[in-house]
């Protein structure tokens, strides 16, 4: 007897949080409607199981389909409200510091580190964003243009020489080592250990269900971190120890940032941020560049020869203004990210209960902003789906709205935007004036729900007859 009221006890206890955990209260209002999954896993594996369409995520379509634009959810343990309502995107991303703040699930900052950008609230944040600026603001970017198209140039004819090029880990090397040498003139030929391999391991576990179990991506994508993280504090350390009279790159900006009396930087935050500036700048901008080539293949960019054309001697570099003349590219940049949704979910964390069309999004809850949403929404992009540049023309190319934020939001909005633009403008400037190329093999996407090519995109890269082209 005394067995079976045990047993029954634990029954009644289960169900009772099993109850509460799917009925989450609501002390200032109406929750959003949703459902919260299973206790602790919630709705984390439909989240991260793998889809190959190109359309909204089917975890979020099928919610929209039910529940609406706002909906409420539970992903790893956390209690989220997802968003694809464009007006509620926006409020969200201009009360930054006020009604929210970023926020990223505990499993995303021991990826990334807890002092990581995305971690960092009001003055530091601006204080990060400022140093960052750089060497990625705008005059330093005119400096750093010829290096980009001389990198470019560079590896395109390597490419050209094979039968075959893996078009999407080409370029993420191309980009590593331009960035890589900026940042902290990393030369991997020099190095006794190659930095982009643990970035690697990092990045083929980055977006995956958060399991730390020997074997698993997760545990894999932890340990790329820790190796890639050792070689950067062994090499600001080093750099300590045998400064430079002149500053040459970001490691040097950062250590004089160090020095200062009552600097607010630490050790920590900068190693993070070195991190997060190696990853955000060759995997993201890699993916964008794979999609970008496998959509031109009947969008040619006409302007490209236009400019060469237009030269005194063909043969010279591209200038500051031939690039910011690149209006149509621009356009093709803006069409590759929407379509690409590299970045799946923006999050945000509620800082007090925010009323919102009728719910509420109680404090301390995660809000998850969904750009692919947005950018897939038939009701502002025609046929959402097609690859269509000209859907840009004569709209504002370089800021974010309710309908477009591939490159964030608000006060948080991509400080690597346009060092990313730059790249994908002088990269494909110098593929189509002086390459032809034809698709070999493999192009599918798979999402995780990130964007990757698992079978990679596999291209023949030819040179051009270029005195024929300019005639």
């Amino acid at each position: 007897m005394l067995i079976l009221c045990v047993v029954v006890s634990i029954i009644i206890s289960i169900t009772f949080w099993i109850y509460k955990w799917r009925n989450p209260k609501c002390v200032n209002g109406k929750l959003p409607p949703g459902s919260m999954g299973w206790p602790l896993l919630g709705e984390s594996i439909q989240f991260f199981t793998p889809n190959t369409s190109s359309d909204i995520p089917p975890f979020v379509k099928k919610r929209m389909e039910r529940y609406g634009t706002i909906f409420k959810t539970n992903l790893v343990g956390r209690p989220v409200v997802v968003s694809t309502d464009p007006d509620l995107n926006y409020f969200i991303f201009q009360q930054e510091g006020i009604f929210f703040q970023s926020w990223y699930p505990e499993t995303f900052t021991e990826i990334f580190g807890k002092q990581n950008v995305g971690s960092l609230h009001g003055f530091m944040y601006k204080y990060v964003t400022r140093m960052v600026l750089n060497i990625f603001g705008t005059e330093a970017l005119k400096v750093m243009l010829p290096e980009v198209e001389n990198e470019a140039l560079k590896s395109l004819s390597q490419w050209s020489k094979r039968d075959n090029t893996e078009l999407k880990d080409a370029t993420a090397s191309m980009i590593f080592n331009l960035t890589a040498k900026k940042l902290i003139s990393y030369d991997e030929e020099k190095s006794s250990e190659n930095l982009r391999d643990n970035f690697v391991a990092f990045i083929q576990g980055l977006i995956s269900f958060p399991v730390d179990i020997p074997g698993t991506a997760y545990s894999k994508c932890l340990q790329g971190r820790k190796r890639a993280m050792g070689m950067l504090k062994n090499m600001l350390q080093e750099r300590r120890a045998n400064p430079r009279k002149h500053q040459t790159d970001f490691f040097d900006y950062v250590l004089e940032e160090l020095r200062k009396e009552g600097t607010m930087l630490t050790e920590a935050i900068s190693l993070d941020l070195m991190f997060v500036l190696l990853f955000a700048s060759f995997e993201t901008t890699s993916l964008a560049l794979t999609l970008a080539v496998k959509l031109l293949g009947d969008h040619p960019a006409e302007e490209h020869e236009v400019i060469v054309k237009n030269r005194e001697d063909p043969s010279s570099g591209l200038t500051w203004e031939e690039y910011k003349s690149m209006t149509f590219t621009f356009q093709i940049i803006n069409e590759v990210v929407r379509l690409a949704n590299i970045v799946p979910g923006i999050f945000r964390k509620a800082l007090r209960d925010i009323q919102f069309k009728g719910y509420t999004i109680p404090a301390g809850w995660a809000v998850m902003v969904c750009p692919p949403a947005v950018h897939l929404n038939p009701a502002k992009y025609e046929n959402p789906l097609s690859f269509d540049p000209s859907r840009w023309k004569g709209m504002e190319l370089n800021s974010t709205s309710k309908n477009f934020m591939a490159f964030g939001g608000g006060m948080r909005f991509c400080v690597g935007t346009y060092f990313t633009k730059m790249q994908m403008a002088v990269f494909l400037h110098c593929l189509v004036t002086k390459y032809k190329w034809t698709a070999m093999k493999g192009g599918n996407i798979v999402r995780t729900p990130g964007l990757q090519f698992p079978n990679g995109f596999h291209v023949q890269i030819m040179e051009k007859d270029v005195k024929k082209a300019t005639s």
